[in-house]
C-alpha cells in the first residue's frame, strides 16, 4: 500500500486539464500525480516541467529521452519508473530491437554511439557519488550540442525526482505499467515490488 492514497483524477480540475499530457505518454494519469495533487501547486508544477523537459528542440528524439529515463531508473531501483519509461519509450517509437535490448545497449548493434553516449551519460549521472567525467563529457560532445545536453540531464533530473518519489511513497504501480514492464525487462528480473500495493 502506498504511503499517500492517490486522490482521484477529477479532485483537482487545474492538474486534471495538464495531466491530459499523459495520455499520449502513457495512456493514462500516473498514481504519482494524483498523490501530487494533495498539494496542486506540487502536482501542476511538475507536470509543466515534465513537459518542458520533454519537448523536442533538438535531435534528442521521444524515444531516446524515455530510454534515457529508463537507463536513470534502472541505477536508482525505482520499479515504477522503469515500468513507466520503458512504456513510454515504447509508444515513443523506440526500435523493438532496442527496446528487447535495452540491458544491453552498451553492446548491443541496435544503438548507435550516439546513444550509447546518452545512455552511458544517464547512468554516470543517475549514480551517487554522481559518474560524470571528462570521457563522458568528450563522448557527448562527439555527437552532441550542448542544447542536446542540458535536454538530457533535464530528463536525468526530473527521474532523479520521480525515482525518490515514487520509491520513497511506494506509488502503486498501474497494469498497464505492470504489462509493459513484464514484456520488456521481465526476461531480466523485472518485478513490482514495493509497488504492487500490499507489500509496503
Amino acid at each position: 500500500m502506498a504511503l499517500v492514497t492517490p486522490l482521484s483524477a477529477e479532485h483537482d480540475p487545474e492538474t486534471q486539464q495538464l495531466a491530459e499530457f499523459f495520455n499520449e505518454t502513457l495512456g493514462f494519469c500516473p498514481n504519482s500525480v494524483l498523490t501530487m495533487q494533495r498539494r496542486p501547486a506540487i502536482s501542476k508544477a511538475f507536470i509543466n516541467l515534465n513537459k518542458a523537459v520533454m519537448a523536442n528542440e533538438g535531435c534528442v528524439t521521444s524515444a531516446l529521452k524515455r530510454m534515457i529515463a529508463w537507463v536513470s531508473s534502472n541505477a536508482a531501483g525505482c520499479r515504477y519508473c522503469q515500468a513507466h519509461a520503458i512504456r513510454a519509450a515504447e509508444r515513443y517509437g523506440a526500435e523493438q530491437e532496442q527496446l528487447d535490448h535495452i540491458w544491453e545497449y552498451r553492446t548491443h548493434s541496435a544503438f548507435s554511439d550516439a546513444e550509447r553516449a546518452a545512455l552511458d551519460f544517464s547512468l554516470a549521472a543517475s549514480q551517487v557519488p554522481n559518474a560524470v567525467n571528462a570521457d563522458i563529457k568528450s563522448r557527448l560532445y562527439e555527437h552532441w550540442d550542448e542544447g542536446e545536453i542540458v535536454e538530457m540531464l533535464g530528463v536525468i533530473s526530473l527521474f532523479g525526482y520521480l525515482n525518490r518519489w515514487n520509491d520513497s511513497m511506494g506509488t502503486d504501480i498501474e497494469d498497464d505499467a505492470v504489462d509493459s514492464g513484464n514484456q520488456y525487462l521481465g526476461q531480466h528480473g523485472f518485478e513490482v515490488g514495493k509497488h504492487d500495493g500490499s507489500k509496503y
